[in-house]
């Protein structure tokens, strides 16, 4: 039985969910294809992603195609009550309550992986964990599962290193669709987005610090770039350095940005990228917030520990004001901030990232007596199959290789 905060809500999350589930035709192709296929009849599929209007969406395709659905957030701070209200209304096993703390969170989960799941959807790897450790004995009918984080596959990467993988699990992450697409494209729309409306200060002008250039760093540091900021990268990758540079930016040291910076965006997945000596030489006033999955990018530990005053300045923000008489800012608890602060990304980017999760879900169905227990990728002919609808929903058409030409690639003669 479903575990929300106030099923009165429903009418509120209903309303989102039929907004976006306009603008996924993706998705919606991909729903029709479930619908008469049926691949996940008599399976239960378990769900932990951001638990919004999107993730929903979701949700329901599983239903169509034959499956239980059991839907959890995977963030205490990113769950929506009325849209998990709403879900649930709409016949889904719901468990989540937004504002949590993490020992009622780890409980949501535990509570829906209860079902028994046969597959799983995991973000950041908190199913996983749980599978491999207190709800070991849940795992007894799984078949495996997908990754929607770069944090999460370094996480399944290191079980199957030593051997502790409970499952196959396919690496939603490292997909065209989602690396190019989500990571690029939505987290630089949808970080900015959430700061902007949180606190009403314009970007043009200021000084951004932003640590990490991988996918989703590039698309914090491109957008901020867009908008008038002087952009300042760090990073600890040569290559990555590299390219930022190439792409016009300034590359330093944290200790050495940390003396320059009005806002700083983390996207690195790792932790203790801001901490003790970096809030030493901080300008008053500067604004700290995290892109990366978990909250442990900046140490907002030390800051609570330390702060003189510590206040709630706007909704999602805590002004720390340190011994010195400096305040610094934190969104979203140092939680992710596009989702702590803001809605997430754009429904057309996670139209093209929930694709993957139901095709590759698909996949692992159709061959799950071939599967051995490791980290798989994504199939490029599931990558092509999603951009293509993508393409054709915005009326978009590209060129077809021809026989010829298919064969000039494939072959090694140059006629």
């Amino acid at each position: 039985m479903s575990n929300i905060k106030d099923a009165s809500l429903a009418p509120s999350g209903r309303k989102k969910i039929e907004w976006v589930r306009s603008f996924m035709p993706a998705l919606s192709k991909i729903e029709e294809q479930f619908e008469r296929e049926q691949p996940f009849k008599g399976m239960r599929i378990a769900v932990s992603v951001h638990l919004e209007a999107k993730t929903a969406n979701l949700g329901l395709v599983l239903r169509k195609g034959g499956a239980e659905v059991y839907l959890t957030g995977c963030n205490p701070l990113s769950t929506q009550d009325d849209v998990a209200a709403a879900v649930a209304e709409m016949g889904i096993e719901t468990f989540g309550k937004y504002g949590v703390s993490p020992e009622e969170y780890e409980d949501l989960l535990a509570e829906t992986l209860a079902c028994h799941p046969h597959l799983i959807v995991d973000d950041g790897g908190d199913l996983i964990n749980l599978l491999g450790g207190r709800c070991k004995e849940y795992a007894d009918q799984l078949i495996g599962g997908c990754e929607e984080t770069t944090t999460g596959i370094h996480r399944l990467k290191a079980r199957e290193r030593e051997g502790i993988l409970p499952c196959p699990m396919m690496a939603v992450n490292d997909a065209k669709a989602k690396h190019y697409y989500d990571n690029k494209y939505g987290t630089g729309q949808s970080v900015w987005t959430a700061i902007m409306d949180t606190t009403n200060l314009i970007v043009a002008g200021k000084t951004v610090v932003v640590a990490g250039y991988g996918w989703c760093g590039k698309g914090t540091a491109m957008r901020a770039k867009g908008m008038g900021a002087n952009v300042i990268i760090t990073e600890i990758d040569p290559f990555k350095a590299l390219d930022a540079t190439m792409d016009g930016f300034r590359i330093m040291t944290m200790d050495e940005a940390a003396k320059y910076g009005d806002i700083f965006v983390t996207v690195t997945g790792c932790k203790d990228v801001i901490t003790e000596k970096h809030f030493a030489v901080m300008k008053d006033q500067a604004i700290l917030c995290n892109a990366g999955h978990f909250d442990c990018e900046v140490d907002v530990a030390y800051l609570r520990a330390n702060a003189v005053k510590p206040e709630e300045r706007r909704k999602n923000i805590i002004g720390y004001t340190l011994p010195d008489g400096r305040t610094l800012n934190v969104l979203g608890e140092g939680r992710l901030v596009n989702l702590a602060c803001g809605m997430g990304h754009p429904a057309e980017i996670m139209d093209m990232s929930f694709s993957v999760q139901a095709l590759s879900l698909k996949w692992l169905a159709e061959h799950r007596d071939e599967l051995e227990t490791r980290v798989y990728d994504i199939p490029d002919s599931i990558d092509d199959e999603i951009g293509r609808a993508k393409l054709a929903a915005m009326g978009i058409t590209i060129d077809v290789l021809t026989p010829e030409q298919e064969a000039y690639l494939s072959g090694w003669t140059a006629e």
